[in-house]
């Protein structure tokens, strides 16, 4: 399957903490920017963060195997080397998780690691890995 990038623009009430945590903390390249918005290399698509005067935080969850999943979220699917990876990182730089990283759905067709985490500003992001990433769309 070949996909395309996608685009995706979030509101940051700092734009020196999104830096940090999308260049720095996660290794997000940076392209354009402006004293009002930063675009981010995220794992191949195009991310923004637009400056806003407060960033929006939900407080909504859903129910996902047992767990309460913040709704609304963004994030990427890693192959699963790779989101090791990263989560070995981010747990040493002493990442404070919404979701720990774990594996969710064992034994099933759509059998993955994930993990939740929210940038400085409140949106919330999740990286995840397929054990079959052909699976990915596959019901249970």
């Amino acid at each position: 399957m070949s996909l395309k990038p996608f685009h995706l623009a979030v509101p940051v009430s700092d734009l020196r903490l999104a830096r940090k945590f999308y260049g720095e903390l996660l290794g997000c390249p940076e392209g354009r920017s402006t004293d009002e918005w930063i675009d981010f290399d995220f794992f191949g698509h195009q991310f923004v963060c637009h400056l806003v005067a407060t960033a929006i935080k939900s407080a909504a969850t859903n129910s996902v195997a047992g767990k309460d999943v913040p709704v609304p979220h963004f994030g990427v699917v890693l192959d699963w080397a790779e989101w090791e990876r990263l989560a070995e990182h981010l747990s040493a730089a002493g990442t404070d998780f919404t979701l720990a990283p774990g594996v969710r759905f064992a034994g099933l067709p759509g059998e993955q690691a994930t993990m939740f985490l929210a940038d400085p500003c409140g949106n919330m992001l999740e990286f995840k890995a397929m054990r079959n990433s052909g699976n990915l769309f596959s019901k249970q």
